[in-house]
């Protein structure tokens, strides 16, 4: 997830490391204000999908910055992602990575204290449409042990 590059509308294409640093350098304009962090995933209906990943920080009640990431896979992989359900877990599964990475990394590289909550990550999964039976099946899981 840290090798290539992520995109800035304001920035242009940015290694990981510059995203953590752009995030800090956005927060250390305001410290006082409440920061949000986010990363969800999202995937195109189509025959070859692929995963645009994005970070999100939000400046309560004064917009924020993003940063995407454009995920490929090879022609023989996207077999895989014909299923919705395999497409919704791969989303699922890219945000988690990437939040965990960036959670360890901001925590480590916050020198100066600033405040930011990374409370969840975005999925396209809920309780309407044909996601309600991922959210059953997780639960149902869950109630037996896993």
């Amino acid at each position: 997830m840290q090798n290539g590059k992520f995109f800035s509308p304001s920035k242009g294409d940015l290694s990981f490391g510059q995203v953590i640093a752009e995030i800090f350098s956005y927060m250390q304009e305001s410290p006082e204000s409440t920061y949000e962090v986010v990363v969800g995933c999202d995937s195109p209906s189509t025959d070859k999908p692929f995963f645009p990943i994005a970070i999100v920080v939000l400046r309560t009640g004064f917009g924020g910055r993003f940063f995407l990431k454009k995920m490929h896979y090879p022609e023989e992989f996207l077999k895989k992602f014909v299923f919705w359900k395999n497409r919704i877990l791969q989303e699922v599964y890219l945000s988690c990575e990437l939040a965990l990475t960036l959670r360890e990394t901001l925590e480590k590289e916050n020198k100066f204290g600033l405040k930011y909550q990374f409370e969840y990550i975005h999925a396209d999964v809920g309780e309407r449409g044909k996601t309600k039976e991922m959210i059953k099946d997780y639960n149902d899981k869950k109630n037996v042990g896993f």
